[in-house]
Formats: C-alpha cells, sequence, structure tokens
C-alpha cells in the first residue's frame, strides 16, 4: 500500500469518518464516496492534489502529511500544524539551534 494510502486511513481513524462520511464531505458523489475513498485507501487509485487538500482540511492536518514516507517527520508535521503563529515561530528557532545553523 502506498505512503498516501496508509495516511489517508490512518487520519480518517483518528478523526472518527467512514469512509463514505469523508468522501462526501470532501465533495464526491453520495452514490460513489464509499468506493472511491476504498480504492484510494487500498492504493489502487490516487487523490488528485485538489481531492487531497480537502481530505487535510477536513481531517485537519496538513496535506504534506499524506506524502510523508518518514513516520517521525510525518508525526512532526501534524504537531506543527497544530501549532498557532508563534508556536510555529519556536518550533523554527528551536530547529535551528538543535541542526546549527
Amino acid at each position: 500500500m502506498s505512503v498516501l494510502a496508509n495516511r489517508l486511513k490512518s487520519a480518517r481513524l483518528k478523526a472518527g469518518f467512514s469512509q463514505e462520511r469523508l468522501g462526501i464531505e470532501a465533495g464526491l458523489d453520495e452514490m460513489s464516496a464509499s468506493t472511491r475513498m476504498n480504492r484510494y485507501e487500498l492504493g489502487k487509485r490516487i487523490p488528485n492534489p485538489a481531492l487531497v487538500e480537502r481530505f487535510a482540511q477536513i481531517l485537519d492536518v496538513p496535506a504534506c502529511y499524506f506524502y510523508a514516507v518518514d513516520e517521525k517527520e510525518a508525526e512532526l508535521l501534524v504537531y506543527f500544524h497544530s501549532l498557532d503563529a508563534r508556536g510555529k515561530e519556536e518550533v523554527i528557532s528551536f530547529s535551528k539551534r538543535l541542526s546549527n545553523k
């Protein structure tokens, strides 16, 4: 299964959405939403970038989360996404100090 497929399913389950509900909220046709979401999560189909953006908004994760190969990086992206502007600046500043750049 692809990284996108795994992350989509994981984020959906964590948010408590059924495949059908997420698909419908993302604008997919009610008659095919469940089937299409199932195909995305199995890696049989790849959603277009605009649809991935809608999933991200609904699931409250950054779109780049769906493409992060490394688990720790994906986790950090979700945490960073949840911060306010000041928190994000602090994380960036701290990261610069850690990397000595």
